[in-house]
């Protein structure tokens, strides 16, 4: 994006697998059962295996990092609330909308979410953002690889 306005928004979907949770577990050492232990997830409050929530919140880093506000973000501050599981295979969506916008500063506020196929909230919250602005330029109308697996959309809210 070129711009970061109150009420832009952008989207990003995944299809979540189980080698998203190996991935995971490579990066980060997080061998949790619950990710990967098939029959003591079942036996869970959560009846089967549950992806990682970092997984779950990638989702949003990749969508600010490439959509909005777009390349040189960095949170500088969330509050995520995880309020369900996101299983192997879940269809994944993580929502943005711009919420403020600092005028002395390159400092957006995003109201965040991520929902499931069935439309399910499984996260809620906010995100601050810092786009640093050399890379910002450097980058506006440049087009970014998406994996396979992923899609993402920005658009204009309409009131």
């Amino acid at each position: 994006m070129t711009t970061t306005e109150i009420g832009v928004s952008a989207r990003r979907t995944r299809t979540v697998s189980e080698r998203d949770i190996a991935l995971f577990t490579e990066i980060t050492g997080d061998r949790n059962p619950i990710h990967y232990d098939a029959e003591l997830a079942a036996a869970s409050r959560f009846g089967s295996l549950v992806v990682q929530g970092g997984v779950t919140s990638g989702l949003l880093n990749a969508l600010v990092a490439e959509q909005l506000p777009g390349p040189g973000s960095v949170f500088l501050e969330v509050a995520w609330q995880f309020l369900a599981p996101v299983r192997p295979g879940d269809v994944i969506t993580a929502h943005a909308t711009v919420t403020s916008v600092r005028s002395d500063k390159p400092v957006t506020t995003l109201s965040t979410r991520v929902t499931n196929q069935a439309g399910t909230t499984v996260l809620d919250g906010t995100a601050v953002v810092w786009r640093d602005p050399v890379v910002a330029a450097a980058s506006n109308g440049a087009q970014h690889h998406q994996p396979a697996g992923t899609s993402g959309t920005t658009e204009r809210e309409q009131p």
